[in-house]
C-alpha cells in the first residue's frame, strides 16, 4: 500500500483513529445542553421548510438565494442547477427535531423522495440561512460514499462534496477550504481525468478505509478517504509519492 500524507483533512497515522466523531443523533443530545442561537424554534422550522420548498420545486435560484454569504461564494445557481439534475424528485418531508447551538441551529427532517426516504440535517445560521448540511448514509455502501465525495470534489461541487464530512469536520473545513486544497493538489497532480476503481481496503471498530484510485492528467494513484462508523468523513489523505507515468527511452528498451 502506497505512503500517504496529508492535503486535505489531516493525517491518519494508523487505519484506526482515536475519538472519532460519534453518530449525529448522538452529537445532538450534547448541542441541546448548549447555549441557543439566535434562531428560535419556530424561525428554525421556517427557514427549513422554505429551503426544502425550493428543493421540492428544483428552483436553483431560490436554493441558492437561501445560502449563507460563505456558501454563495463558492457556489452559483448554475452549480446548484447541475446538482438538482442529479438529485431525486422531493416528494415532501416531516421536520423533527431542532438543536440549538452556540452560533448555529442544526434542523433534522425526514425526505421522501422519489428514490425513498433520506434523513437530512441542516445547519442554519442566525439569519435562517444554509450554512450547511449532511444526509444520513449511515446504511449505504462505503465505496460509493467516498466515491461520491471525490466526484463531487472533482465537478467543482464543494458545497456537496463537505455534505459529506461529518459535522464536526464541516465546523473546521468550509466549502472554501476544500475548494483551495483541491486546486493546490490538481497544481501537483495536473488536472483531474477520472475516478478509477474504489474499494474498502479496511475496517476497524470505528473507522473505515477507502482507497480511491485516481487519474490526474500528469499522476495516477490513490486517495485514501477515512469514515466513521455512520460513513461521515473523518479525514482523506492523498499519496505523498504520486505515481508518474513512464516517459519512453530508447535505453530502456
Amino acid at each position: 500500500m502506497p505512503r500517504s500524507a496529508p492535503l486535505l483533512l489531516g493525517l491518519c497515522a494508523a487505519l484506526t483513529l482515536g475519538g472519532a466523531p460519534q453518530g449525529l443523533r448522538a452529537q445532538g443530545t450534547q448541542a441541546a445542553a448548549a447555549p441557543r442561537s439566535t434562531l428560535t424554534v419556530a424561525e428554525a422550522r421556517a427557514a427549513a421548510n422554505r429551503f426544502l420548498e425550493a428543493a421540492k420545486t428544483r428552483d436553483a435560484d431560490l436554493r441558492y438565494a437561501q445560502f449563507s454569504p460563505e456558501l454563495k461564494a463558492i457556489s452559483s445557481p448554475a452549480i446548484v442547477a447541475e446538482r438538482i439534475r442529479n438529485e431525486p424528485v422531493l416528494r415532501g418531508w416531516t421536520l423533527l427535531s431542532v438543536r440549538g447551538g452556540l452560533s448555529t441551529t442544526t434542523v433534522e427532517a425526514t425526505l421522501d423522495t422519489a428514490e425513498g426516504t433520506r434523513d437530512l440535517f441542516m445547519v442554519l445560521n442566525g439569519r435562517g440561512e444554509l450554512e450547511g448540511y449532511h444526509f444520513d448514509l449511515t446504511d449505504a455502501d462505503t465505496a460509493k460514499v467516498a466515491r461520491d465525495f471525490v466526484v463531487a470534489l472533482s465537478a467543482g461541487q464543494f458545497v456537496t462534496a463537505r455534505s459529506f464530512l461529518s459535522l464536526p469536520k464541516q465546523e473546521e473545513f468550509s466549502a472554501a477550504a476544500l475548494r483551495t486544497k483541491w486546486q493546490e493538489l490538481q497544481r501537483q497532480t495536473g488536472a483531474f481525468v477520472k475516478v478509477g476503481r474504489v474499494l474498502e481496503v479496511d475496517r476497524a471498530e470505528d473507522t473505515r478505509l477507502v482507497l480511491v484510485s485516481t487519474e490526474f492528467r500528469e499522476v495516477t494513484d490513490a486517495l485514501f478517504v477515512i469514515l466513521n462508523t455512520n460513513n461521515e468523513i473523518v479525514a482523506v489523505n492523498f499519496p505523498q509519492d504520486p505515481v508518474r507515468p513512464r516517459k519512453f527511452s530508447p535505453s530502456s528498451r
